[in-house]
């Protein structure tokens, strides 16, 4: 393990408005995050996009003694510190251009596996449950790894039946590895380590399980996976952001339909309606479209936009504005021009996204519709 690059990327990481995208921006032109931290202010300025505050916060002496304790809980707890320009990221995640600069790991994973990201709503009804039952029964004889939230509902159903069916799975977090949310789920979270599975987090032991931090954690789900299957949602549910995510990756998306009537089928449909997911037809042949084991080509990007008069919030409106004026902003220039954190704004991005206002490019940019 690189103990030193370790250490001054968690302490770069935790300087102002030093989003993914900012991090690896930095890296680029100076090789590794100890030559960032050490360059003289007058080399940053050059970098476009990296305001004074953000140089001024570069070499803090409490980021830095921030990450010696930040290092030492990872020794303390077998907790493994991936980063994304030493390649150490697992599965598709690398490909993706807004993927974490720090990735926090529990457990060990077969990187030979092929994974599938599968999501869904926190209520999930029987007819959610004996799909992922079947799913799991009939795709066990594939290599493959399962890949979710270890939420409520979906989530601990995918978990808890890739464990029964002894297929290895992997729970990406919200929070850092300090505690866990929900609290119920210990139990779960030990048993996925100790049947080979593995948890994941861009989050360190300062982050609390905050709302935004789900939507910020989808993009995991999304990003590690060439498939994500959606089971159930309603509208606007949290499972409507990772399908959003895939499909901004150009992965494959596929939904469960359901009864117009029944509340937590009716995201899936709308995400059909939209093109944005292939309806799932038979467990037979969504295994087939998988590809298990197969390098088979992407489907094409589909991003219907409509037009809307909902009326905008105010912080909505701020987002959008400055969007309209600098089209294809990135998230952590957003995050500097209207003086927000980055982790903050996602939720309004995503409802921006949702209401056809903006679209989502890679790289976490933005343009407006």
């Amino acid at each position: 393990m690189d103990t030193e690059e370790n250490l001054f990327s968690i302490a770069l990481r935790e300087c102002s408005n030093i989003g993914d995208i900012n991090f690896q921006k930095l890296i680029r032109v100076f090789g590794s995050a100890e030559n960032v931290w050490k360059a003289p202010s007058k080399e940053l300025q050059k970098i476009t996009g990296i305001g004074r505050k953000t140089i001024s916060d570069i070499g803090n002496i409490k980021h830095l003694k921030f990450a010696e304790k930040e290092i030492s809980f990872c020794e303390n707890n077998n907790i493994q510190i991936n980063l994304r320009h030493l390649d150490q990221l697992p599965f598709l995640l690398k490909e993706c251009e807004d993927a974490p600069a720090i990735l926090y790991q529990k457990g060990k994973i077969n990187p030979a596996l092929h994974p599938v990201s599968i999501v869904g709503t926190r209520k999930i009804t029987s007819y959610g449950k004996s799909f992922i039952e079947t799913f799991f029964e009939e795709s066990r004889k594939h290599k493959f790894i399962s890949v979710s939230g270890l939420a409520l509902g979906t989530d601990k159903e995918v978990h808890a039946e890739s464990i029964r069916q002894k297929i290895p799975t992997v729970a990406v977090l919200a929070h850092g590895f300090h505690t866990l949310y929900p609290s119920s789920h210990r139990n779960l979270s030990d048993k996925i380590l100790s049947e080979n599975g593995a948890l994941f987090t861009e989050f360190n032991s300062s982050r609390k399980p905050d709302r935004e931090n789900f939507i910020q954690r989808n993009r995991i789900i999304a990003g590690v996976s060439p498939s994500t299957i959606v089971v159930e949602t309603a509208f606007g549910g949290g499972s409507i952001s990772t399908a959003t995510f895939a499909n901004n990756y150009n992965r494959d998306v596929f939904a469960l339909p359901g009864k117009i009537t029944d509340k937590f089928s009716q995201g899936c449909n709308h995400l059909i309606f939209q093109n944005k997911a292939t309806a799932i037809s038979t467990i037979q042949d969504l295994i087939n479209q998988i590809g298990f084991n197969s390098s088979k080509e992407k489907i094409e990007e589909l991003f219907p936009s409509t037009e809307t008069t909902i009326q905008l919030s105010e912080n909505q409106e701020l987002i959008y504005k400055a969007i309209t004026s600098h089209p294809q902003i990135s998230l952590d220039d957003l995050a500097d021009k209207i003086n927000q954190p980055s982790h903050k704004i996602l939720t309004t991005i995503l409802e921006l996204e949702l209401l056809g206002k903006v679209k989502s490019l890679s790289g976490r940019q933005f343009v407006p519709l």
